[in-house]
């Protein structure tokens, strides 16, 4: 069982605007079991300072939310307190935005909040290939275009277009292009889902863990 909450820290009276975001905060680190002092570590912040968010007394910024979206394993409109009132099965080629970090490019392929994230990766020759990935959860991948050079473990793997790849995310891997032209992928993930994981494909800032 968690510890229970630390009491805040004192501080100056909450922010207007507020009030309607900090319980929102507060109650998505409770829906993912965290304790504020796993859930600060996680995000990079101190205890006190998620508290004060937590509390109304400190408003985050844009990287704050998304650091605390992933941890909780969300989005940050959910964060916001933003709500659809239902899911689209459908994503559209023309509605997916590129997100680019470390040298790759991700399209979400899939709705968000859900219990598996899909992605559609665009990964260019001598990227992020030297980092060593272990982390919660479970991977598959498909290659679109390109060869994937996938080490898991003590084992290389070349895969060509048309194959695929089904690991539990716990064996160390790595993934790199083989050929200049870069690689393309297909990619689903439970990684979101673990609270105490970053994104498996790299650092949301594009900086080497």
């Amino acid at each position: 069982m968690n510890a229970p909450d630390a009491a805040p820290p004192p501080g100056p009276a909450p922010e207007d605007g507020l009030p309607a975001v900090a319980p929102q905060l507060r109650a998505l680190r409770r829906r993912a079991g965290l304790t504020l002092e796993a859930a600060a570590r996680a995000a990079g912040l101190s205890p006190a300072h998620l508290s004060r968010l937590e509390t109304g007394h400190r408003q985050p910024s844009l990287p704050m939310l998304l650091a605390l979206a992933r941890v909780y394993g969300t989005t940050v409109s959910e964060l916001l307190g933003e709500t659809v009132a239902e899911r689209d099965a459908i994503v559209r080629a023309a509605d997916m935005e590129p997100t680019r970090a470390g040298g790759w490019t991700y399209l979400q392929a899939g709705a968000p909040g859900r219990g598996m994230q899909a992605l559609r990766v665009r990964v260019p020759y001598g990227s992020q290939g030297d980092i060593v990935r272990v982390h919660p959860g479970e991977e598959w991948l498909y290659v679109l275009t390109g060869r994937l050079r996938l080490r898991l473990g003590d084992t290389a793997h070349l895969l060509g277009p048309g194959d695929s790849a089904h690991f539990d995310s716990l064996t160390p891997h790595r993934l790199a292009a083989e050929d200049h032209d870069g690689v393309e992928l297909l990619f689903v993930h439970t990684l979101l889902q673990s609270p105490t994981a970053t994104l498996c494909l790299g650092p949301p800032t594009g900086e080497l863990p």
